[in-house]
């Protein structure tokens, strides 16, 4: 599987399988772009990410969280 940006469910789902006693909203979000780039299939340009996209992610990651 090949993850991109665009992602933002699976990714966060990925997100949430990884780290799941992590809280998302104490999350920096320079930690988690780290943590994206660092999944197993992520395949996209590290610097197309930006805040909107990040939030997506965010949103979802903590909406597996609760």
């Amino acid at each position: 599987m090949s993850l991109k940006w665009t992602d933002s469910r699976t990714i966060a789902e990925a997100l949430y399988d990884k780290y799941p006693n992590i809280d998302p909203q104490t999350v920096r979000f320079t930690d988690m772009h780290q943590w994206i780039c660092q999944l197993d299939g992520f395949n996209d340009n590290p610097q197309a990410s930006n805040e909107k996209i990040l939030e997506a992610i965010l949103l979802v990651w903590l909406d597996e969280y609760q």
